[in-house]
């Protein structure tokens, strides 16, 4: 027996449940299916259970696209003030961490619990675990799924990108584009730590677990964010590191300021003329990095492997430490994937798409929302805001 809709909307994660909620408060017939046991898994585990929700400083500036003027409509629409007025009304108490990131102050449940109560209220009917084995378009769309045929006027395609596939990560929505010649942009693994080839492990890996403050930006990009890194077993992570891999791309270097808000040279002129004469370069570094991260780095950089006295040094000796300790290069040799990624770059071509309605401009009734989109945000609570505005537009709009 086939099941009648207003719209059928594919993907129960952050702006599936959203989109849903808010088209069925409209009045619209909504079916929200996914294919997982357990709905809202990527909502669960962000920001270490407390789910990072919104930033209350997001602007179109803090995402990456092709089409970097989308996003403008959807955000101006649906601010994080808008979201936290949704938070505040179901009485959940939250923080402001860093940077304009909000947090849980209890657990990122109490977000999925908020969508799902808000999809309850609006007579959303949520179906899981169902499986859609064919989509056809013929007037409206008919959809052959493990819980019988559906139909609907419209569809919603939120089921997010390749980032974390033991959430229940899939190409699904990518497909589905490809099916209906809807456009995409390349895909790759973002917010993700870089891994470093053996000679620079060989000599920086036993500092797995280092942490340290810096600007991180690369090349070919002027962009840069003043974040923690962290040395891992196989490379870089941290913040900073996961922001700047967004813009890197593979050959290029990336580089960290050691010494952010430092003049380098003024601080290496004032040791050279304290005393009694420091003659461990390495120790004195301890003063802006870690005690691990300093040895290595001086035994790398320093004259005389760090053995020689400040004092004792030449001024192009002096000068070059200066710039290194400024722009410390390294060659990552790749990203650590999709399973280490927290979000997927590129999907589907938002020049195809309706900033309006996140509709397909040549497939009528056909919607793109979230993750699966060539709309990605910094680290920080942006993609989660994207993720409200854009299934916001959407469901307003079905």
């Amino acid at each position: 027996m086939t099941q009648h809709f207003d719209a059928i909307i594919i993907g129960a994660g952050a702006a599936g449940l959203f989109c849903a909620a808010r088209a069925g408060r409209r009045g619209r017939r909504v079916a929200l299916i996914d294919h997982a046991e357990t709905i809202g898994e990527k909502i669960r585990i962000s920001g270490g259970g407390r789910c990072n929700f919104t930033n209350i400083g997001t602007s179109p500036a803090n995402f990456l696209s092709q089409n970097p003027h989308f996003c403008r409509s959807a955000l101006a629409r649906f601010t994080p003030q808008d979201f936290l007025a949704l938070v505040t009304k179901h009485r959940i108490s939250f923080h402001e961490k860093t940077l304009g990131q909000l947090f849980c102050d209890e657990s990122s449940q109490q977000i999925i619990d908020m969508l799902v109560d808000e999809c309850a209220h609006s007579n959303v009917q949520i179906l899981h675990p169902v499986t859609v084995a064919s989509i056809a378009r013929d007037g409206g769309y008919r959809l052959t799924t493990s819980a019988g045929e559906m139909r609907a006027e419209k569809l919603v395609i939120a089921t997010g990108g390749l980032s974390i596939p033991a959430t229940g990560a899939t190409a699904f929505g990518y497909e589905i584009a490809k099916q209906f010649e809807v456009p995409l942009t390349p895909l790759s693994a973002g917010l993700v730590p870089l891994a470093l080839d053996a000679p620079e492990l060989e000599r920086y890996g036993l500092l797995s677990g280092v942490s340290f403050d810096t600007v991180a930006s690369c090349d070919q990009s002027s962009v840069e964010f003043r974040e923690a890194a962290l040395l891992t077993h196989r490379g870089l992570s941290g913040p900073a590191v996961l922001q700047i891999s967004n813009y890197w791309q593979p050959g290029n270097h990336v580089a960290f300021d050691l010494l952010p808000g430092v003049d380098a040279a003024a601080w290496l002129n004032e040791l050279r003329a304290r005393r009694p004469v420091i003659t461990s370069f390495a120790k004195a570094l301890t003063e802006h990095v870690p005690q691990r991260l300093a040895d290595a780095w001086a035994k790398a950089h320093a004259p005389d492997a760090g053995v020689k006295a400040i004092n004792n040094w030449t001024r192009a000796e002096l000068d070059q430490v200066a710039t290194q300790l400024k722009v410390w290069r390294l060659l990552p040799s790749g990203t650590l994937g999709y399973k280490k990624a927290e979000v997927t770059l590129g999907g589907v071509d938002t020049r195809a798409l309706s900033q309006q309605t996140m509709e397909a401009k040549a497939v009528a009734g056909l919607h793109f929302i979230g993750e699966v989109m060539d709309v990605t945000g910094w680290l920080g609570g942006y993609n989660f805001q994207w993720a409200w505005a854009s299934a916001a537009a959407c469901g307003d709009a079905l």
